[in-house]
């Protein structure tokens, strides 16, 4: 099947690394009379599709706001139904990741996380660790606050212990203590669901990061949504705060 507007995009100037807030589950469900989780199940959908496109354009990272930290004052039931999806999703979708040679990362404090999710996702990112295509980074209870907090800790754990001089501290070093420290900084962030905001998600990294937004809830985000931006970020110039030669 034909997908709209693929044949546009130039090749040589697609962005190394997307991110992705995918935000509208719960709306797109209760919009059709349904419970929240079935809009998260739909999403699912969603990315599975989306990871399978961006492979295939040869994107080389993709980031995925999964769940964050202020994610937890949600409903429980909603909370457990999510985890539970987590489970399902990486045990059913790591042997697609493998067949498309994709590695799985995580970012945030999964680590927190209940033991057999911890389990399912330590098995996974095992699975996949040798693959070489695309990166799929999911941004698991996470947040971006709490990730620069972190970093600044340690930062001063170091200094306190005199393994680091303070006159030493500039962004290389301090890139390397976030949880994003070996992935290149997102060349586009897309948020569906026509909310404009960044909610807490990688508020370092996306400091030259184009932004694009749109209305459709995340369920509904189709290849051609994704062309569109990419389409839009490359009509951009990016000037990095410099004038352009």
């Amino acid at each position: 099947m034909e997908i709209k507007g693929l044949e546009a995009i130039d090749r040589n100037k697609l962005p190394t690394h997307i991110a992705i807030i995918m935000d509208g589950n719960g709306r797109w469900a209760q919009k059709r009379g349904l419970p929240r989780i079935a809009g998260h199940w739909a999403g699912a959908e969603t990315l599975r599709s989306i990871v399978e496109f961006c492979a295939e354009l040869n994107i080389k990272v993709l980031t995925v706001f999964a769940f964050s930290t202020e994610n937890w004052k949600r409903p429980q039931d909603e909370v457990k139904s999510i985890l539970n999806l987590l489970i399902y999703y990486l045990k059913k979708e790591v042997d697609i990741l493998n067949k498309n040679n994709i590695k799985l990362m995580m970012t945030g404090d999964w680590q927190e996380l209940p033991p057999r999710i911890r389990e399912e996702i330590k098995k996974s990112i095992e699975l996949t660790s040798n693959n070489t295509g695309m990166i799929l980074n999911v941004a698991l209870n996470y947040g971006s606050r709490r990730e620069i907090l972190r970093a600044c800790k340690s930062i001063s754990y170091m200094v306190a212990n005199g393994k680091l001089n303070p006159e030493d501290i500039d962004e290389k070093l301090f890139k390397k203590h976030l949880f994003t420290a070996d992935l290149p900084d997102p060349d586009l962030l897309i948020r569906p669901s026509g909310e404009l905001r960044l909610s807490n998600f990688l508020l370092w990294q996306i400091a030259y990061s184009e932004l694009w937004f749109c209305d459709a809830y995340w369920p509904d985000f189709k290849k051609e949504d994704l062309i569109r931006a990419i389409l839009d970020y490359q009509r951009r110039e990016r000037r990095f705060g410099g004038l352009t030669k």
